[in-house]
């Protein structure tokens, strides 16, 4: 149930050629990074340590690495996603020291932690702890880099996007579900390599927060999409992220 099945992949068509998702970017400038002295840092936080924990680790066959590090004055925990010249790093406040981020589901119930071994059957990524900041870039809400929303149909429509033809087999990028004015949003980033990149966050309007913090698709089997916190072999999973409003997003 790591991903999305052979009827997902078929179901899809050609419409997303032309969409790259940010996790291909985001590798791309990790291996080869370009960003200019102009470049900033935008930080974007998270409603809980286990949204962080789900987004490093939850179907992830290599989990990302996460940083603990100061900002304003605190200790934080944090995961990075490069953009073009605003790396865009995702945090909560870290309440105790480690090495590894543990990440585990059973019952339905999800089991995260700070630890500083690797003994448990879990899925594990790996802190790095910076002495002060992560990085020398200014830092400003207000980024050079900001996604343009662009409203999808349903929730299917979502999670289709998410495969990427040009990428396969990548890991997908988890769903981002945040409160705004009466209602949730739930979306996802993709780029479209122009002369600039231009980003997108692809969304859907909610009546009210997400109630668990999974996507179950069922296209292939003629249903629609649920939310979830039970997995079954056969399904495809999409994990929700749930953070706090942020102009980036370009809603505000």
């Amino acid at each position: 149930f790591l991903g999305f099945d052979y009827h997902l992949i078929a179901l899809i068509g050609a419409h997303t050629i032309t969409y790259r998702t940010l996790e291909t970017i985001k590798t791309a400038k990790i291996s080869h990074p370009t960003m200019t002295q102009s470049s900033t840092q935008c930080f974007v936080e998270l409603s809980s340590f286990s949204d962080l924990a789900r987004y490093v680790c939850a179907f992830r066959e290599y989990p990302l690495r996460a940083y603990s590090h100061n900002h304003d004055n605190s200790r934080i925990i944090s995961a990075a996603m490069p953009l073009s010249n605003t790396l865009l790093i995702f945090y909560v406040q870290m309440k105790k020291t480690g090495r590894y981020i543990s990440y585990n589901t059973m019952a339905g119930k999800e089991y995260c932690d700070i630890v500083d071994s690797t003994n448990d059957i879990s899925v594990y990524a790996p802190i790095i702890n910076f002495e002060s900041e992560m990085s020398p870039l200014e830092t400003h809400q207000d980024s050079m880099d900001r996604f343009s929303p662009v409203k999808i149909s349903d929730i299917g429509s979502l999670a289709r996007l998410t495969y990427d033809p040009e990428f396969p087999d990548a890991r997908k990028l988890a769903l981002f579900a945040f409160e705004h004015k009466k209602s949730w949003v739930l979306g996802y980033p993709t780029s479209l390599d122009m002369n600039d990149i231009i980003y997108q966050f692809n969304y859907i309007e909610l009546e009210s927060e997400p109630p668990k913090p999974f996507i179950k698709y069922q296209g292939n089997r003629g249903k629609d999409p649920e939310f979830t916190n039970m997995f079954e072999h056969g399904s495809s999973y999409l994990p929700i992220i749930k953070v706090n409003d942020h102009p980036i997003f370009g809603m505000s």
